[in-house]
C-alpha cells in the first residue's frame, strides 16, 4: 500500500488538524464523508483516524480497481466506481490524465498546463453519468445531518453540486479543489461556487491556496460551512 495511506500518517494530520486554520479541521465536526473523484483514495488513513465512514466514488476503470485494494483495511469505507454529474444517463467522454489519472476530467485542459507543463491526457474513455442522489440511493447509503461532501472532479464540481440540490442540505460541509481562473475548459470556477452554495446557505469556512498560475489567479483548497 502506498505509504501516503499508512495509519500512522493518517493519525499525524488528524493531530495536526487541531492547530488553528488548519484545512482538515472541519472532519472533527462529521460522521462521515462523501468523497468525489477519489483517485486512489489517499485520504483514506486520515478519515479513518477521525473514526469516518467514507463513500468513495470514482470513475476510471485501473484507478478504481487500485482504490478498492487501497481502502481494504478500512472497514468502514466503501467504494463505487461512477461519474457524477447534474444529469443521469448521459454519455461523456472523459480524459484520462497521466499523472495516476489526478488530473482526469470531461473537460479539455485549460490553462492548467501553465502550470503542471507535465500533465497530458493519453487516454479517453466513453462513461455514462449518474447523479449523487441517484448514486447513493442505489447502494443505500443514508445521509444524516453532520456528514461532508468532498469534490476533486477537475472543474466539473458544479455540475456535480446541481446534481446534489435535493440532498445538499443534508450536508454540514462540502470541500473541494477550485480554481479562480479557467484551468480546464469551460470549468466551475471560484466565483460561480461561491455564488451556488451562497444561495444554498453555505458559507466560506476555510480557504488555503496551493498553486498560482504564472499570469496570476490562484488554485484553492475550500471548505463552505452550511448555515442551520
Amino acid at each position: 500500500m502506498p505509504s501516503a495511506l499508512s495509519p500512522f500518517k493518517g493519525l499525524v494530520r488528524r493531530l495536526r488538524s487541531y492547530a488553528p486554520g488548519n484545512r482538515d479541521r472541519f472532519l472533527r465536526q462529521v460522521s462521515g464523508v462523501v468523497h468525489v473523484g477519489a483517485n486512489l483514495g489517499q485520504e483514506a488513513a486520515l478519515y479513518d483516524a477521525f473514526g469516518l465512514w467514507v463513500v468513495w466514488i470514482e470513475p476510471i476503470p485501473h484507478i478504481f480497481k487500485r482504490l478498492t485494494a487501497n481502502i481494504a483495511p478500512y472497514p468502514r469505507q466503501l467504494a463505487i466506481e461512477a461519474l457524477v454529474t447534474d444529469v443521469a444517463d448521459k454519455t461523456y467522454t472523459f480524459n484520462v490524465a497521466n499523472n495516476d489519472g489526478q488530473s482526469s476530467s470531461i473537460l479539455d485542459l485549460g490553462l492548467h498546463t501553465d502550470i503542471w507543463p507535465t500533465v497530458r491526457y493519453e487516454q479517453s474513455l466513453q462513461l455514462r453519468s449518474t447523479t449523487l442522489p441517484n448514486l447513493l440511493a442505489s447502494h443505500h447509503v443514508e445521509l444524516g445531518r453532520d456528514s461532508a461532501l468532498v469534490m476533486d472532479t477537475q472543474g466539473s464540481e458544479l455540475l456535480v453540486l446541481r446534481g446534489t440540490e435535493s440532498i445538499l442540505r443534508q450536508f454540514k460541509f462540502v470541500k473541494t479543489e477550485v480554481a479562480d481562473f479557467e484551468s480546464y475548459t469551460g470549468c466551475c470556477q471560484l466565483a460561480d461556487l461561491n455564488a451556488f452554495l451562497a444561495s444554498h446557505g453555505f458559507a466560506e469556512y476555510s480557504r488555503r491556496a496551493f498553486a498560482t498560475h504564472p499570469q496570476g489567479g490562484r488554485y484553492y483548497d475550500i471548505v463552505y460551512r452550511r448555515q442551520d
